[in-house]
């Protein structure tokens, strides 16, 4: 019996490589019970075969009910004249945007060497002997609204290094002591015999660079308080995790932490902690919340603390007010105006060629081929 309910599978693959129209008159030459049986399992198997056909042809042949728009010369004309036009007003007001923030940048590493240090600044940043103060004079060259925000900027820091970003422990960031398992900090994991908090390379390395401002005589005061982000506070630095034995070593990398803090209000950390993806980047130190007006001038009393001259590295001070798309940035606006007058180019080309060298239309009904009849 199973065989003869395979029986007619077989047989419609031979009759079809056969292209034998007439099944009746072979299965007539059958015994009469065997035809019976094997009559109505072809029917069961031609049915479910067309169903299966019917449902999977209009898939495989990519002809379902679909909009199919024709491409006329008109059409895309008119797509490229309608991306130009929305592109370049975005570019425009993109560019007014970035070209109303004011910046003051100041790039100060190679000015605050004495002269004498000149030929060899890593010997001077390593000595701890010598004063690392410095003073800059920097003139407001157009009136700055309020927040003023102030960076510092690095260029040739790789951040982005894989064996730099790995080397820390975010669990240990939340947790502290009570998380061990911190062997991805090394090298930066214990320090004589103890754990460090927070350990690794990146809290290792915090920039620790002091500014500090005066303006007509008065010292300015900068608001270092909510410059990390709100995640950062609340969720990923713990609110009873202290810094422990950090700094302690004999190679000392960067900034030292309050160990009375805890890390949850130590934003400077928090900032640096969140690695930049670029070799240049900058960093927010700091706010203004007064107004800066043209031409005035700010005295600023750095420390020049930061080691930048072991691998060519270079340092600034940026003073920076914002806009509605936030900082100077120029990136947005030539990437629309560029795409918006490329679009546009692109729709005069089509223009001048479609009344140049007109071309008659065909019936686009005919680009619909209705192919189900070939196989009926």
């Amino acid at each position: 019996m199973g065989w003869l309910q395979r029986r007619p599978v077989y047989q419609d693959q031979v009759l079809k490589e056969l292209h034998v129209e007439d099944r009746s008159s072979i299965l007539g030459s059958m015994d009469n019970d065997e035809a019976s049986t094997s009559g109505s399992n072809l029917e069961i198997h031609s049915g479910f075969r067309n169903t299966l056909h019917s449902s999977v042809y209009g898939f495989t042949q990519q002809n379902l009910p679909a909009c199919k728009p024709v491409l006329t010369p008109g059409w895309v004309i008119t797509m490229f004249l309608s991306v130009g036009f929305i592109c370049i007003p975005i570019g425009v007001a993109a560019l007014l945007a970035s070209q109303s923030v004011v910046e003051i940048v100041d790039r100060y590493d190679t000015e605050c060497i004495p002269e004498v240090f000149r030929d060899n600044k890593v010997a001077y940043i390593k000595d701890d002997s010598i004063s690392k103060n410095c003073t800059r004079i920097l003139k407001v060259p157009s009136y700055m609204k309020a927040p003023i925000y102030v960076y510092y900027q690095l260029d040739s820091f790789y951040q982005n290094h894989r064996r730099y970003v790995k080397s820390r422990s975010d669990r240990q960031l939340l947790y502290g002591l009570k998380y061990t398992d911190t062997a991805s900090c090394k090298p930066e994991e214990t320090g004589n015999g103890l754990p460090i908090v927070p350990c690794g390379l990146v809290a290792w390395s915090l920039f620790n660079d002091t500014y500090n401002f005066v303006h007509e005589s008065v010292e300015l005061k900068v608001n270092r308080k909510n410059i990390a982000w709100k995640s950062d506070r609340e969720h990923k630095f713990g609110k009873d995790v202290y810094p422990f034995n950090f700094q302690n070593g004999s190679l000392i990398g960067g900034a030292k932490l309050d160990p009375q803090i805890p890390l949850s209000e130590q934003e400077d950390l928090m900032v640096w902690m969140r690695t930049a993806a670029l070799p240049s980047f900058r960093k927010l130190y700091g706010v203004i919340e007064i107004d800066l007006d043209a031409d005035e001038i700010l005295t600023v009393f750095l420390s020049n603390n930061y080691n930048t001259y072991s691998f060519g590295g270079k340092k600034r001070l940026v003073l920076s007010t914002k806009s509605w798309l936030g900082g100077k940035n120029n990136f947005l606006a030539v990437a629309c105006l560029a795409v918006g007058s490329s679009c546009i180019f692109m729709a005069l080309l089509f223009v001048l060629l479609h009344v140049r060298n007109p071309r008659t239309f065909g019936d686009p009904t005919y680009l619909t081929l209705d192919r189900k009849s070939n196989f009926a």
